[in-house]
């Protein structure tokens, strides 16, 4: 493509001599035209101007294709990838702009004016809705980072320049102890006057997603879970389990198990996928107690199980005391050895916020919250 020049002509001087220039035509939209100054192109034969003041245009056509001048500067804007990223996870432009309470007509607008920038297609486009294309994986993968590091950027900041408005993320656990995120929420409002913590709940794993994705500032898990090496870990509460099971079990009788009589029951447990190394701590812990594990085929969640049980008198569970609200089952605890699982928070350790520096000082030094 030929280097385009602007030929500067002060209104004080005369004209230029520009004899051998030749003017270039190339399909597609107009130039856009600068006051003052008109493209033009070098004729292979070279310019013979003297009297011109010739220098490189500070502005570009129009239809001018990025990648044919790499001096040229991307002009993506963090809202045009911000759209970028709903549509490509929506794969629908009309869902996506609801999501960003845009018009359909404008997110297409921006999304072709990235496409004019990179130079190819990002998307392709059908009637169901749309695909990525090659380039379009590329970018959805790079601009999710910016996209996520502007969002923290700006929510750090916050937290230092308004405090007063500064929320905390705390990922909880399904089936926490519904004491555990007060007593989490008061060692923080008892630093930091005036913070709203919002909650978000999910099994140990997804809650270190959460964390890996900066979804949460600080998550609360059951060990044993693996965990990436940049995060940090301290335990901060511990429970007790036991038995749960229907009321007409015959284990119901005792006011306690021996694990030793567990052995003669289905136990039934949630899915190992939820939390394997957490499921594997608590058969592990059972068997080292003297219990012969009859493990059911059938899998389900906390919530699930203990529905179940009141339908299934020979069967039982694992839980703690707190089941024993439920209507039509029992809670023992085992003999003589109890049964403990662990509570811990986790947290990116290279975070600069300052509200998950306030909560990381107050756990330090192995405190331990409880009930009371």
């Amino acid at each position: 493509m030929p280097q385009y020049l602007a030929v500067d002509r002060p209104r004080h001087r005369a004209a230029p001599d520009l004899s051998g220039l030749r003017a270039l035509a190339i399909p597609g939209p107009p130039y856009r035209r600068t006051l003052g100054y008109c493209h033009l192109a070098l004729p292979e034969s070279g310019l013979g101007v003297d009297r011109a003041r010739i220098r490189s245009c500070s502005r570009t056509p129009a239809g001018y294709r990025p990648g044919s001048h790499d001096a040229y500067p991307s002009r993506v804007e963090l809202r045009q990838l911000r759209y970028f990223v709903a549509v490509a996870e929506e794969l629908h432009f009309r869902r996506a702009a609801e999501r960003l309470f845009i018009s359909t007509p404008t997110l297409s607008q921006q999304i072709r004016a990235i496409e004019r920038e990179v130079g190819g297609p990002l998307l392709i486009r059908g009637n169901h809705g749309v695909e990525l294309t090659a380039a379009g994986e590329v970018l959805l993968k790079t601009a999710r980072n910016v996209v996520e590091a502007a969002e923290t950027a700006l929510r750090e900041t916050r937290a230092v320049a308004q405090p007063g408005n500064a929320v905390f993320r705390l990922g909880i656990v399904n089936g926490a102890p519904a004491w555990l995120p007060g007593r989490i929420e008061a060692l923080l409002k008892a630093r930091r006057p005036g913070v709203r913590v919002a909650l978000a709940t999910g099994s140990s794993g997804e809650q270190a997603r959460l964390l890996d994705r900066e979804e949460v500032d600080l998550a609360v898990l059951r060990l044993p879970v693996r965990l990436a090496e940049h995060l940090t870990c301290t335990p901060i509460a511990d429970e007790e389990l036991g038995i749960v099971m229907s009321r007409e079990n015959p284990l119901a009788a005792a006011v306690s198990v021996e694990p030793q009589r567990i052995g003669d029951h289905e136990l039934i447990m949630f899915a190992r996928d939820a939390a394997p190394e957490v499921h594997d701590s608590v058969l592990s812990q059972l068997r080292e107690r003297g219990a012969t594990v009859v493990l059911s085929d059938s899998a389900m969640s906390h919530a699930q199980m203990l529905q179940l049980l009141p339908l299934r008198p020979e069967a039982i569970g694992v839980g703690s005391a707190r089941t024993a609200s439920v209507s039509g089952l029992v809670w023992r605890p085992l003999d003589p050895r109890p049964l403990v699982i662990t509570y811990a928070a986790a947290w990116r350790s290279a975070t600069r916020n300052p509200l998950l520096h306030t909560m990381a000082d107050a756990l330090a030094g192995g405190l331990r919250l409880t009930s009371s």
